[in-house]
């Protein structure tokens, strides 16, 4: 897609004053959504042992975040082109901050679910803004590629800052506590970001369309709770009617927006092949990473024994490459090509996830930590030049919605590789044969297994976490598996998709 639109000052050369102190206050939202998405993993099994929830509640707690904010990024990123992004972010991290409280303070299964999928509500309004404020503040496409990969770095430093500061604050407070360093994150944005971020939004926007908000979130939350319950527990009549509605859903939306003189999304932005391409890369690579990631910290904490502040230090070379890769991502693709650095950093992802199906209950960390230094340099090249190309390949006005579009595959992606991925792991765990007396909570989560195992004489309780790690294990390194394999069709779908895209030209497009 080319466009001749121009940005309102004439020119792409104009800098804005204050532009990087203002990027400065956009990547804390980012650090605000990364921090709480990791910190999650590692609080599982504690959330596990307080909470007592089932398996399939665990998963509910580990994917309706993500349910929720897929199906309501479109929107919120259309409602920030309209109301303007500076308000729908602040808002948003207001709002991020008290239900954070909510989740820190969750006393059953349900009330946790709940909790989560408010604060999907609340983290919808806030990674598109960021986004589409970036485009309007960068106008330079070598400024805008930096600014892009400082904010992918910030990301993936938040994967590290999440489960060391989780570990440290699991192994001395209550595992309510890692929800509560939202707090003054998000009041150093409120507060920050007021006097530091300018306005923008789309001078002439049109109706926000409550059918299609509606239409958009049934879509998306039926769609992804039908794979998450074949996956589970195989198709059934009520799994078929969800996917119908879904399908239903979606298809009412996509027509919609077609006929809207101003819709939520412009559907057109999919004939771009780099914007179709760098989307479709974003969500197979999340969906091959999330359910492993998710089920990573369990099986640190859980199989090896480390503590809490140990396997939060175990995953950090992952975030280390991404912020490494992230900085020189748009230098890389202006030298060589976009489709040469998407597709081999989602090769080296595939790879090294396939490395790790040969893991053991004792594999030593030299393994672990390679594979994860490369998962983290491939994924923070794809990560860092399909942003910018999403970014730069649609008109400024609909900086916003393009941005929802990446968001939505990420998050989509996040929330399928949990549904799929996560339910490998479970549905061959619960298989494992334990001694005479094991309980029926063993089989619902490694985390209820551990906990049995303390109410267990020794003679009985040793056999049993034995059995049921090796399960646990064996799940794992199957979805590794299935991973690699999405990961390495992701990594030939961009080579095809991507042929003949460059920075450059796409960033001159406004």
């Amino acid at each position: 897609m080319t466009s001749t639109l121009q940005p309102a000052d004439g020119t792409e050369a104009v800098k804005r004053p204050g532009r990087w102190l203002a990027l400065g206050v956009l990547v804390l939202a980012v650090l605000l959504v990364a921090v709480d998405a990791t910190v999650l993993g590692l609080a599982t099994p504690y959330i596990s042992e307080d909470l007592k929830p089932t398996g399939t509640q665990l998963l509910w707690i580990g994917d309706v975040y993500s349910f929720v904010i897929a199906g309501l990024l479109v929107s919120m990123g259309s409602l920030g082109d309209r109301i303007g992004r500076k308000r729908i972010l602040l808002y948003g991290a207001t709002a991020f901050g008290a239900i954070s409280v909510l989740n820190a303070y969750a006393t059953t299964p349900e009330l946790m679910i709940f909790a989560r999928a408010l604060l999907g509500v609340a983290g919808a309004t806030l990674m598109p803004a960021t986004l589409a404020l970036i485009r309007n503040l960068f106008h330079d496409p070598r400024e805008r590629s930096l600014a892009v990969g400082i904010w992918g770095a910030t990301a993936s430093a938040g994967t590290a800052i999440g489960p060391i500061m989780g570990g440290f604050l699991l192994e001395h407070f209550w595992w309510g506590s890692v929800f509560l360093i939202n707090l003054p994150v998000m009041a150093v944005l409120v507060l920050v970001g007021i006097k530091m971020l300018p306005e923008s939004k789309n001078p002439s926007p049109g109706p926000w369309d409550l059918l299609s908000v509606v239409l958009s979130l049934v879509g998306m939350v039926a769609i992804v709770y039908a794979v998450k319950e074949a996956a589970t527990h195989g198709f059934a009549w009520a799994t078929l009617a969800a996917a119908l509605l879904g399908a239903g859903a979606l298809y009412g939306f996509v027509r919609r927006q077609l006929t809207l003189p101003a819709p939520l999304l412009d559907m057109r932005l999919f004939r771009h092949r780099g914007f179709s391409g760098a989307v479709l890369a974003d969500l197979l690579t999340i969906l091959g990473l999330s359910g492993l990631v998710f089920f990573l910290s369990q099986y640190l904490q859980l199989v090896q024994g480390r503590r809490p502040f140990e396997a939060g230090l175990a995953e950090l070379p992952a975030a280390i490459g991404a912020v490494a890769a992230g900085l020189v991502a748009g230098r890389a693709a202006r030298r060589f090509s976009v489709r040469s650095v998407v597709s081999g950093g989602l090769a080296a992802v595939g790879l090294a996830l396939a490395a790790l199906t040969v893991i053991g209950q004792s594999t030593g960390y030299p393994l672990l930590g390679a594979a994860l230094l490369v998962v983290g340099i491939g994924a923070g090249f794809s990560f860092t030049v399909t942003a910018d190309v999403i970014l730069s390949s649609v008109p400024k006005e609909q900086a916003g919605a393009a941005s929802a579009v990446s968001e939505t595959a990420y998050e989509l992606g996040a929330a399928l590789g949990i549904a799929v991925l996560g339910s490998i792991v479970t549905g061959v765990y619960r298989d494992f044969t334990g001694p005479a007396g094991t309980p029926a909570e063993a089989h619902e989560s490694l985390g209820g297994a551990v906990e049995a195992a303390t109410r267990m004489p020794a003679h009985t309780a040793e056999p049993m976490l034995d059995a049921a790690r090796e399960s646990f294990v064996s799940g794992l390194t199957l979805a590794a598996g299935v991973g690699a394999v999405v990961l390495l069709m992701a990594a030939v779908a961009s080579w095809v998709l991507l042929r003949h895209q460059r920075l450059d030209n796409a960033a001159s497009v406004d």
